[in-house]
């Protein structure tokens, strides 16, 4: 047997010469003779750090503070390693651990205001809004220079609703670090959704060209899709740049095994943070319920929260099978949809704030869809699509260039549910008063985000109710600067504030109801009215659209081509708003048009869910057998 000398030589020859697995072997081997021997545990806890084994680097560190418990040396070793695994648990998407980490880290250097600044990081991707607010204000105390911190406090303000708060933090970035470019477009975003116009068009100017001449610039693609003036060939550029900047050096050599065939049914994935009740809940259900299960075997993949609402409950039902992925990071998640054969992966959430875009970056599947989360193409990865397949129709999507993905066309790009349900809603709502709107007025009404609403479209609308002195013009009341800055916007262009009446939020079924005081439902542009356009036409409101050159801008256009209305299409705001005049002046026009449309909506593609659903499985089929004859 070798002697315990010998082996400690070879150990310290082997960290001389960098062979630090080695080493750390060796070094074991003598711990085992020599357990209380305090060099030997720190030799080995070095090593691990070398070689990036941060956990077992941290628990050689305890161990020898249960015994020197005042040595500052030990404590700053345990502080790196445990740096390191927090690093590398936030990378794997392992949340938890990495708040672990940083927690164990501030009870030893409670000044460190990196450490808090990776504290409130992980917080936030735990939902610990709260707690990551109180993290990011510690770090800034102790650093008020950090940029990046005063960002991330924005991002956490935001999510509590303090918008007014989050825009302060961005600015304050943007003057410690003015080429910060995701603060600029946070900042643009949130001034948005409070109809904060001041310098915007400057600064949607200086995002554009960051996305052009500045690739490693992360810009949210969603937030840049709703700026004014962003073009189709742009906002395919800053996906591209987006997905390169987050999954540019990602690995897919654990996917690579073979999908198996032969399965009987064709297996179909749904991956989505939005199984809850949400806007997708009320396009999506009905088509999975109607899905042809002789055919197909259809996979719900969530990471969302479970709201107990009945809507989640009904998703729940409607799917073969329900798997929760919230606690998996993006590699094992990746790896349970390929163990689990799904063929074909259509993601429905896209690069909107709940994103984990990283499960399809890792090819899980043989076919990728993008479809209903984000309006608009994802990009690029390496030089490569990063999905396979976009769905959408010729009205939103009539050419290919602006899109990274090939198109799966359907008669239309958004599906609905027939079966929504509205109860006694209508009672609650039963009279014009009980929504605080006059009782003999014409109703102008859009109940998008106030984040789709621009300068210009806030002018015309301006300009209707200026031309219809007998109206109002009634908007969803998302946040009280909004509000503000609209009311005071209504003012300056000469119109009575009080002729602007907003519309709390209330639960779904009396948000439906109450449509049906509304004459003539208002889109926006750029980013039209997508969810809220199906909510209008089910309720009998015609929709009034001003088409563009993005997906984005053209999502109502289709709604309104499928329930054949193409005369509430306009190409120009001046006919947007020569149109809106006319109707609200001539209601036996208008009555017309209410007419057809409830004759006609119900048989129309984006209502006749069962119609749609053997449309989209057609489609399944037929890039599935793409996929099958090249093998």
């Amino acid at each position: 047997m070798q002697n315990v000398n010998d082996i400690l030589a070879q150990a310290q020859q082997h960290q001389r010469e960098g062979n630090f697995s080695l080493a750390l072997q060796a070094f074991q081997q003598v711990l085992l003779h020599h357990p209380k021997e305090l060099s030997l545990h720190i030799a080995c806890g070095n090593l691990c750090v070398e070689l990036q084994r941060f956990e077992e680097a941290a628990g050689y560190f305890r161990r020898i503070l249960n015994t020197h418990k005042n040595s500052q040396d030990v404590k700053n070793a345990l502080c790196y390693a445990l740096q390191g695994l927090g690093n590398q648990a936030h990378q794997a998407a392992n949340f938890a651990l990495a708040e672990a980490c940083f927690e164990e880290i501030l009870q030893y250097q409670h000044t460190n205001a990196v450490y808090w600044y990776n504290l409130g990081n992980a917080q936030r991707e735990l939902n610990k809004t709260k707690a990551a607010l109180a993290s990011f204000t510690q770090s800034i105390r102790l650093d008020p220079h950090d940029a990046d911190a005063h960002n991330n406090l924005g991002n956490i303000q935001r999510e509590l609703g303090q918008l007014d708060q989050a825009i302060a933090s961005y600015e304050r970035a943007l003057q410690i670090k003015p080429h910060l470019h995701h603060a600029l477009a946070h900042l643009v975003h949130q001034k948005q959704h409070c109809c904060d116009w001041q310098h915007l068009d400057a600064q949607i100017q200086q995002l554009r060209d960051w996305v052009m001449h500045e690739p490693s610039a992360q810009i949210s693609p969603f937030a840049f899709i709703a700026m004014p003036s962003t073009t189709a060939q742009e906002q395919k550029k800053c996906a591209t740049n987006w997905a390169n900047s987050l999954f540019k050096n990602i690995s897919t050599s654990l996917m690579d095994i073979g999908l198996q065939g032969n399965a009987k049914k064709l297996k179909i994935g749904y991956l989505s943070a939005d199984f809850r009740l949400h806007p997708l809940a009320f396009l999506i259900t009905e088509l999975i319920e109607q899905h042809d299960r002789t055919q197909f075997e259809i996979v719900a993949y969530s990471y969302g929260m479970d709201d107990k609402t009945t809507e989640r409950k009904r998703l729940q039902k409607a799917f073969d099978a329900f798997v929760d992925i919230r606690d998996l990071n993006d590699l094992d998640a990746a790896q349970k949809i390929r163990n689990d054969q799904v063929k074909i992966l259509v993601d429905l959430t896209g690069y909107t704030q709940t994103s984990r875009t990283g499960i399809v970056a890792l090819k899980p599947a043989a076919i990728h869809i993008n479809w209903l989360g984000f309006a608009g193409t994802m990009g690029e990865l390496n030089g490569q699509p990063l999905f396979d397949y976009i769905i959408a129709d010729k009205t939103i999507a009539p050419d290919q260039t602006d899109f990274s993905e090939k198109i799966l066309y359907l008669p239309c790009y958004q599906p609905n549910d027939s079966k929504r349900f509205i109860g006694n809603a209508e009672k609650k709502v039963s009279t014009k008063a009980s929504q605080q709107l006059p009782e003999r007025a014409f109703v102008f009404c859009c109940f998008n985000q106030t984040f789709k609403i621009t300068p210009d479209i806030f002018k015309v609308w301006m300009q209707i109710l200026k031309q219809t002195p007998n109206s109002v013009l009634w908007l969803l009341e998302c946040n009280p600067w909004a509000k503000a800055n609209l009311q005071r916007e209504a003012s300056n262009a000469g119109v009575d504030v009080l002729r602007l009446i907003f519309a709390p939020r209330v639960p779904i079924q009396l948000h439906l109801a109450r449509h049906a005081h509304a004459d003539l439902f208002l889109d926006t542009l750029p980013y039209n009215a997508h969810t809220t356009a199906s909510d209008a036409l089910f309720m009998g409101i015609p929709i009034l659209t001003c088409v563009g050159k993005t997906f984005a801008s053209r999502v109502a256009a289709s709604l309104l081509n499928s329930v054949q209305l193409p005369e509430l299409i306009t190409e120009h705001l001046t006919d947007y708003a020569e149109k809106a005049i006319q109707l609200a002046h001539n209601p036996d026009a208008l009555k017309e048009i209410k007419t057809r449309l409830n004759e006609q909506r119900l048989s129309s593609p984006a209502f006749q869910t069962a119609r749609f659903a053997e449309e989209l499985q057609q489609q399944y089929q037929h890039i599935w057998q793409t996929v099958e004859s090249a093998k």
